[in-house]
């Protein structure tokens, strides 16, 4: 099944909305590789195949949504007790999500075709916007695809720990698998 032209609904309910992180530093080893999902949520995407540039979407995630799906690597299995600190680290220090509730992305340009598009537009995170560039494709009635966001660029200080021995990488992976329901 193609998509057609037309307005369409995301959110949780039609697919996935992914963040991967990396470790970085001489304390790597101690810490583990983050799938974080991203578990409320909603956008709207026009989407015109023989237009791009006619086409359109916006998202809002609820920044307090984020929930730690898997750790891989480390000395030891991520527990659940580790994985609510994660958590409760991205709320309170990283994300501030008492002061910024949500996270959005609104396109400004749409460029390519079904099998392989580009949509450029202002991504706002803790309150600061900045351009931001997502690569995907349509494929069998899904929109898929990733982009690459860079913390510092948003004011955003990468996660340390041990002095600083353990770090997350600045740069982090968005993914998403979606489904598209017309409304």
């Amino acid at each position: 099944m193609s998509v057609t032209a037309g307005s369409y609904r995301l959110g949780p309910e039609y697919g996935r909305l992914l963040i991967d992180t990396t470790r970085t530093g001489l304390g790597a080893k101690a810490g583990h590789d983050l799938t974080i999902e991203v578990t409320r949520w909603h956008g709207d995407a026009t989407i015109d195949p023989a237009n791009p540039a006619g086409s359109s979407v916006t998202v809002e995630v609820d920044a307090e949504s984020l929930e730690v799906r898997e750790g891989t690597g480390g000395v030891k299995p991520l527990t659940s007790s580790d994985r609510a600190e994660i958590e409760k680290t991205l709320r309170e220090k990283i994300l501030h999500t008492g002061r910024h509730p949500t996270i959005t992305f609104r396109s400004t340009r749409v460029s390519g075709g079904a099998e392989s598009f580009s949509v450029e537009g202002d991504l706002t995170i803790v309150g600061v916007t900045q351009p931001a560039t997502v690569q995907g494709r349509l494929t069998e009635g899904r929109a898929q695809g990733s982009a690459t966001i860079a913390q510092t660029r948003w004011g955003i200080r990468p996660y340390s720990a041990l002095f600083g021995t353990l770090k997350l990488g600045d740069e982090v992976g968005v993914r998403f698998d979606v489904g598209l329901p017309p409304t």
